[in-house]
């Protein structure tokens, strides 16, 4: 214990002295590393040698001031990569406390606010269907800060939980085709009221700016006569397109429907047959109705369910971005108007068909 006291000191006093390798002073730290090898040598073992802290602290430090070209002539238990990695190793502490964040303030892009990310997370709390692009797009649209889906998701998967019993809405993907803007879509579906009674709904929308354009609605059984009339319900209005899109239902095949087309002046264009891929905007609006309206309100009769479906189309065509339009709503895609953004921290929340729908605006 005392020969490693003393060599210690003598380092010490080495180190001290000598700042760079070469001369008598090289020679000195030769002399100091072979004894203390020695001294370990001399030491019990079983198969490798007894080394401890001090010894490997000992062995590191004299290796920087003995030239690297005399270490493998000199080591008699140490390799000459063992020391040279200890020497690594050294550097590498000194650069990382030469630049770690104690003390220092990291250089670089910041990360986003904590407003921004209370409103990303109150968004997604009180619009649980809602995925990350959508959200990304109403940030832009509502606040005017472009932010990207992917630093969405690390927010939400870093500060979002979603509450016991939500459920995510699937995701669908963005299916983008260019229309005119006189091309209408239109379809129908089917849905029962609270007393189990079908309702037909047919669907009309613009397949350039995707804007709901109505709604009409029939229960019960639907004939020519129903189909032409729920057709002018849902146009009413509105000037008339000059195309319309429709599949190869034997509801548009009717006689009374033709010829309400042709007194319209209403060009016709049927979708491939058996290929509902072939007609996709409008497929698209329904499993959206479905999905984010219809699957969680129920409705009583046929004004019920047209006042509903009419908050839904206000909805849709106002507030709902759209990842096909450049995260615009279908009401404003096209237009020139300026734009006012809310102040981040200072907004407050528009509802949509009695609370199903929140978005953020500017006070």
């Amino acid at each position: 214990m005392k020969s490693a006291v003393l060599l210690f000191v003598h380092f010490l006093v080495l180190i001290a002295k000598a700042l760079r390798p070469g001369g008598i002073k090289a020679l000195i730290a030769e002399n100091l590393l072979l004894k203390h090898q020695l001294t370990v040598l001399s030491r019990a073992r079983q198969r490798a040698p007894n080394l401890k802290a001090t010894d490997r602290f000992l062995f590191g430090m004299l290796s920087l001031v003995v030239a690297q070209k005399r270490l493998r002539s000199m080591a008699v238990i140490i390799q000459p990569a063992t020391l040279l990695k200890f020497h690594r190793t050294l550097v590498n502490r000194k650069y990382q406390r030469l630049f770690s964040n104690k003390g220092h303030k990291r250089s670089g892009p910041k990360g986003p606010t904590r407003e921004l990310i209370a409103a990303i997370v109150e968004l997604k709390q009180r619009n649980p269907r809602y995925g990350c692009p959508r959200i990304a797009y109403i940030v832009s649209l509502t606040f005017g800060i472009e932010i990207n889906k992917d630093v969405v998701r690390r927010i939400l998967a870093k500060h979002y939980k979603p509450k016991p019993g939500s459920t995510q809405g699937p995701s669908w993907l963005s299916l983008l085709g260019h229309s005119k803007d006189s091309l209408w879509s239109i379809d129908l579906f089917r849905c029962e009221s609270l007393a189990l009674k079908s309702h037909w709904v047919l669907v009309v929308m613009d397949q350039y700016s995707r804007r709901i354009i109505g709604f009409g609605i029939h229960p019960g059984d639907v004939d020519s006569i129903a189909v032409c009339r729920m057709f002018n319900r849902a146009i009413s209005g509105s000037d008339a397109p000059g195309h319309l899109s429709s599949d190869n239902d034997s509801l548009f095949r009717f006689h009374r429907w033709q010829a309400s087309l042709r007194i319209l002046d209403i060009m016709e264009i049927k979708s491939v047959p058996y290929a509902p891929l072939s007609h996709p905007f409008i497929e698209r609006v329904i499993g959206t109705i479905r999905r984010e309206y219809l699957d969680h309100v129920p409705f009583w009769n046929s004004p019920d369910l047209e006042r509903k479906l009419g908050e839904f189309k206000d909805y849709y065509n106002n507030h709902r971005t759209h990842a096909a339009l450049s995260g615009l709503p279908p009401a404003k895609f096209g237009q020139q108007a300026n734009h006012v953004f809310a102040n981040i921290n200072d907004y407050s929340w528009h509802q949509h068909c009695h609370g199903m729908f929140q978005t953020p605006i500017t006070i």
